[in-house]
């Protein structure tokens, strides 16, 4: 077998030649190093605040839920999720952007038992449209949307609490995946402006 320095005719490189083809990858690994910026950090590339002050000061609108429905208490879920996710458990700072979110679920059984004809599987869905708008001049800046799909086991036909449990379970699942997926939007928009 031939390999590049055992080819007839090939002499193997220069040290020098190494050494100059390292130093301009060093170079240009120099120059590109500093275009990135990293998400979170204290200051943004500009000098001005860093992206945690910025997403604390997004007030988050209460989430529209029918009382007393699963679909309220998961509302409440997300809504609690995010705010800890932008604030860090810290104070808000004063409001430049207010996010409304708009919830809806889903359910769908994956498998069912063919000698019982019940579902041993099941799929729950979440997903969010929601939209930032700027406070100063009362323009929607963003309008987006996330889902999620959750799925959860039945452990046994007769287990009908098991089954309540697995489908709370997968609800609260959602709601962390769904606040996580709009934190990361946001933090987005706020560095890239878009």
């Amino acid at each position: 077998m031939w390999s590049r320095e055992n080819r007839p005719g090939r002499r193997p490189a220069a040290p020098a030649s190494r050494l100059l083809r390292l130093a301009a990858a060093m170079a240009l690994a120099g120059a590109v190093g500093g275009c990135f910026q990293p998400l979170y950090a204290d200051k943004s590339a500009t000098g001005g605040p860093g992206l945690r002050d910025v997403l604390a000061a997004v007030e988050i609108e209460p989430i529209a839920a029918p009382s007393g429905t699963a679909l309220s208490r998961i509302a409440v879920e997300v809504q609690n999720e995010l705010r800890f996710g932008i604030t860090g458990g810290g104070g808000a700072a004063p409001s430049t952007h207010r996010l409304v979110i708009k919830l809806s679920q889903s359910s769908g059984i994956l498998i069912i038992d063919r000698t019982t004809g019940r579902s041993e599987f099941t799929n729950y869905g979440l997903d969010a449209n929601y939209s930032l708008t700027e406070l100063a001049t009362r323009k929607s800046v963003m309008t987006a949307s996330a889902t999620t799909r959750v799925t959860y086991d039945i452990p046994g036909q007769e287990q009908r609490f098991a089954a309540a449990r697995g489908l709370r379970d997968a609800e609260t699942r959602a709601a962390k995946l769904i606040a996580e997926q709009i934190k990361t939007r946001l933090a987005s928009y706020f560095v890239a402006g878009t």
